[in-house]
């Protein structure tokens, strides 16, 4: 009967030189497309599926592969040599070893797998939302009502999916599992696998009389108003974790959490950099060389800044914290003022004569930057 089987190497689509991790991903692949469970009823997979692990049995052992690959099917045979080889047709009784891997891959192993109890706690999902601030708000906190959709027990059922005053019945199929077992004869012996039960699709619960509200669910998807606090420091694109305010657990477990994403306006004025606060003023030519007293504004107000005589554009002071609170720690980061001056445009003839009058009066001692540049240019020009 060995003339009347296939090639081992030709069933599993290699050839003779086919590595170990190469073989087993022939075989995973064979095996799955051939399983009775994804074939029901189909007689023909079922005989390649059992052709497939007897050659995957044979070419995945080192000796029996040496043998078969000198002798043919012969060398397999449990009636090769003296006291025979313990080949596949003598039934297997060894390790499964990778076999049971692969098994456990694709149909949760030999024996029988007890899938998870369907009626355990179970820990509801994340839900998230967003909320918008103010740069004032972000930087100083603040309270704000955001609107959440999110999955809540019902409350006319108490989340058991059963009318009031009824309750849902152990599945009279599966016992309460959810799962019920299926066996059948492999060459390696009785192999079980489980599916999901078809009377009550998983749940292993039977309702007779399904809660009006939520059609028998035991839960509501809806959308309610959290109010949210917005700790001082909080920063754009960062997230707040709200926990207990994601989606409803189901038997008793814990609900998830609520994520909130946090957008924050741009400000007019200010830019933030961490925790500190930049902002430009621009000033006339004559407060820069005269110096002035100037109003600078601040997450707390105005302070008075006295800027002193010749500051230059691009001169830059720091206001001690009054910068934006640190998320979660004392202390306030600082405001950095930058000095901008303005050129003035439109001059009327007389504005223009009063300008060539003061660039009349004016030498390089006032200009030393300029002076500087001058020099540089004349040393570099005269080699």
């Amino acid at each position: 009967m060995a003339d009347d089987k296939r090639d081992y190497y030709e069933v599993l689509g290699v050839d003779k030189s086919v590595s170990e991790d190469d073989l087993k991903k022939a075989y995973r692949k064979a095996a799955k497309k051939y399983h009775p469970d994804l074939n029901p009823g189909d007689k023909e997979a079922e005989k390649k599926f059992k052709e497939v692990n007897e050659a995957y049995e044979v070419l995945s052992d080192k000796e029996k592969r040496a043998r078969y690959d000198q002798f043919g099917h012969a060398g397999v045979d449990p009636n090769f040599g003296a006291g025979g080889s313990g080949g596949f047709g003598g039934g297997f009784t060894g390790d499964f070893g990778d076999l049971g891997d692969i098994f456990n891959s694709f149909f949760g192993g030999f024996g029988g797998g007890r899938s998870s109890n369907p009626n355990a706690p179970r820990r509801g999902n994340d839900t998230a939302a967003a909320v918008n601030l103010s740069f004032e708000e972000a930087a100083k906190g603040c309270k704000k009502t955001i609107k959440v959709t999110k999955i809540d027990n019902c409350r006319e059922c108490d989340g058991s999916g059963a009318q009031k005053g009824t309750s849902p019945k152990t599945c009279p199929v599966c016992h309460g599992t959810g799962h019920i077992a299926s066996t059948q004869r492999t060459p390696f012996g009785v192999m079980q696998t489980q599916k999901v039960c078809d009377n009550c699709h998983g749940s292993g619960k039977i309702i007779d009389n399904p809660c009006h509200v939520c059609a028998g669910k035991g839960r509501i998807r809806h959308t309610v108003e959290q109010s949210v606090n917005i700790p001082a420091g909080i920063d754009d694109g960062q997230v707040i974790n709200l926990r207990g305010g994601g989606d409803a657990g189901t038997n008793g477990g814990p609900s998830g959490d609520l994520r909130i994403n946090v957008n924050v306006r741009p400000h007019p004025i200010f830019e933030r950099k961490g925790y500190d606060v930049y902002c430009e003023i621009p000033i006339t030519f004559t407060q820069a060389a005269l110096g002035c007293e100037i109003v600078v504004p601040t997450l707390d107000g105005k302070v008075k800044f006295t800027v002193h005589e010749g500051t230059q554009p691009g001169d830059e002071f720091k206001l001690r914290g009054k910068g934006i609170q640190r998320l979660n720690y004392s202390g306030r980061g600082d405001e950095y003022v930058k000095i901008t001056v303005e050129v003035p445009k439109e001059l009327s003839k007389a504005q223009k004569d009063k300008l060539r009058e003061f660039e009349s009066v004016t030498d390089d001692k006032n200009y030393k930057k300029r002076k500087s540049f001058t020099d540089k240019v004349k040393e570099f020009f005269s080699d």
